[in-house]
Parts: structure tokens; C-alpha cells; sequence
């Protein structure tokens, strides 16, 4: 009877299966065994949000002994439901991981690493935030981590292979795309694996999941371009026009935040858009300073702005 009610109760509920048939909507196992934190929301996560305290899934991932010695003597206090019972007999095993679970993710991911801005992307961001979940709940992260990891490099060497093959006149347009285009899309996928970040690669890696892609670009893109990217980046800087204000500096910002000491590399160029970059100024180079502003003011003329 018991157990009857509890499905009552959870009857007019929208209900998640996956194809073990576990319930992960509100009427579900999770609202009697894990609690109702543990639930992940409706829409997108919010990183900010009350739910990303850490408190919700401590017991997903290995490493929690207390509640795992506990757990006996919680199951043993409780009359299970049979829905309980099912979903503990059918658990995400690695092989439903890899034919299920991963290719959904996979397929996501290489949505969001090839859209260009502004552009729709026909995924369910819920689905999504929901395999990462369940897979963090069932011991998959480290396998996870690993895949995704692999995936985002592979993409990063087949971008650096075409930035290669990219003419001089081309090269820092596409050089641009390419960092505007991955960083755009690390935007949504850090947070679909926020739990991920959360319980595996903060918590047992002691790192941090937006930190680790980033360097994957720096790694895999800039380190191999930069030499070939900074010369065309001081000629275009004393061509005035020769790329457009915003190019130069989406680029100049955006190699700061990779390796900040490649400033070193140019420093004029990076303290045109990096603050503070420079030493301050000295009065005995005033003079300097002045016959550098009359060169850009001839120039602008000669390229048809007036004062």
C-alpha cells in the first residue's frame, strides 16, 4: 500500500528515463533515496546557484566513507520501492556509458566547437546536463573526463592543421576565428559539466575544468602559431587599417589570457590594449611620446580621416 502511494504521489510528474528505465524525475528514486537536491534543475545549469554548493552529491562519486558505511543501515531503516530496487539491479554500466551515454555527449560537443557565432545549435542542453549527471552519480567521470579531454584535442590539432595551411594575408582572420570560436564554445560546455568539474576534477584532481581546456588551446593552437602569428600581428600594427581594430585586439587580449608572458615577445603592441603593461612614463621621453602620436596623426590624414 505503502508503495502505491509513493506512485500516486509521483503520477502526474513529468518523469526522465534512460534506457535502463531509471526515474529521475521527482517522483523517482531519487526524491526518497538520494533526496531532492541531488535532482538536476529543468533548464541549463546556473553555476551560481544555491545547488552548486557541493552539498548535493556527495555520495555520487567514490571517496565518501561515511556515507558508504551508513548506507547499509539507511537502505536496512527504509521499505525500498520497487523502482528502487529496479534501478540499483540496473545500473549505467561502462558499455551503456560508451554506446549510450557518451555518444550523446560527443555529438553535443561537436556542435558547440564548430558554431558559429550567433548560430542556433539543435541540441537539448537538459539532456545533456542530465547524461553528465547520471554519469557522475554512477562512477563515470574519470572515464568521462578522459573522453572529453581526447575529443576537444583532437578538434584543436585538425584547427591548427588548417591555420597552417591558412595564406599570410588570411592567417590572423582565421587566427582569430578559431580563438573567438573555441572560447565561445567552452561557454556552454563548462557548465553542462559543471558536476563533473565539481565532484571529479575539483575534488580528486584539485583543478579546474575551464582551466584544463583553455590550456588544451594554448597547448595545441597558440604555442605552435605564435611565432608565425606575432611578426604578421607587428607588421599589420604599422599598417594602419591593414586588419580591423577589433580583430587586433580580440587576439592581442586573447593571447594575455593564455600565456601572459608572451607580452615579452611585444610589448608596444600588447600595452596598446593590455593596461599597465609598460613601465610609467618619464619625463626625459615626453619628447618621444609626442613625435609618436604626430606619426599616427599623419597617418590617420593619409588614410583619409581629418582632425
Amino acid at each position: 500500500m505503502e508503495e502505491e502511494n509513493m506512485e500516486e504521489e509521483g503520477g502526474g510528474e513529468a518523469m526522465m528515463d534512460d534506457q535502463n528505465h531509471n526515474n529521475w524525475g521527482a517522483g523517482g528514486y531519487g526524491r526518497h533515496l538520494l533526496g531532492e537536491r541531488l535532482l538536476p534543475p529543468a533548464g541549463p545549469p546556473r553555476p551560481s546557484g544555491p545547488e552548486h554548493n557541493g552539498a548535493g552529491l556527495r555520495g555520487c562519486e567514490p571517496g565518501a566513507a561515511a556515507g558508504r558505511a551508513g548506507a547499509a543501515g539507511a537502505i536496512a531503516a527504509i521499505n525500498i520501492s520497487a523502482s528502487t530496487s529496479k534501478f540499483l539491479m540496473n545500473v549505467i554500466t561502462i558499455e551503456d556509458y560508451k554506446s549510450t551515454y557518451w555518444p550523446k555527449l560527443d555529438s553535443a560537443i561537436d556542435q558547440l566547437l564548430t558554431q558559429s557565432p550567433g548560430d542556433y545549435i539543435p541540441i537539448s542542453y537538459e539532456q545533456i546536463y542530465s547524461c553528465v549527471y547520471k554519469c557522475v552519480c554512477q562512477q563515470h567521470s574519470e572515464q568521462m573526463y578522459s573522453d572529453l579531454i581526447k575529443k576537444i584535442t583532437n578538434h584543436l590539432e585538425r584547427v591548427s592543421k588548417e591555420l597552417q595551411a591558412s595564406p599570410p594575408d588570411l592567417y590572423i582572420e582565421r587566427f582569430n576565428v578559431a580563438l573567438g570560436q573555441y572560447m565561445g564554445a567552452l561557454q556552454s560546455i563548462v557548465p553542462l559539466f559543471i558536476y563533473m568539474n565539481k565532484f571529479y576534477i575539483e575534488t580528486k584532481l584539485n583543478r579546474d575544468l575551464k582551466d584544463d581546456l583553455i590550456k588544451l588551446f594554448t597547448e595545441h593552437v597558440a604555442e605552435k602559431h605564435i611565432y608565425n602569428l606575432m611578426p604578421l600581428l607587428l607588421e599589420a600594427q604599422s599598417t594602419p587599417f591593414q586588419i580591423t581594430p577589433s580583430t587586433m585586439a580580440n587576439i592581442v587580449k586573447g593571447l594575455y589570457t593564455l600565456r601572459p608572458e608572451w607580452v615579452q615577445m611585444a610589448p608596444a603592441l600588447f600595452s596598446k590594449f593590455i593596461p599597465n603593461i609598460l613601465p610609467p612614463a618619464v619625463e626625459s621621453e615626453l619628447q618621444e611620446y609626442a613625435a609618436q602620436d604626430q606619426k599616427l596623426q599623419r597617418e590617420l590624414i593619409q588614410n583619409g580621416f581629418t582632425r
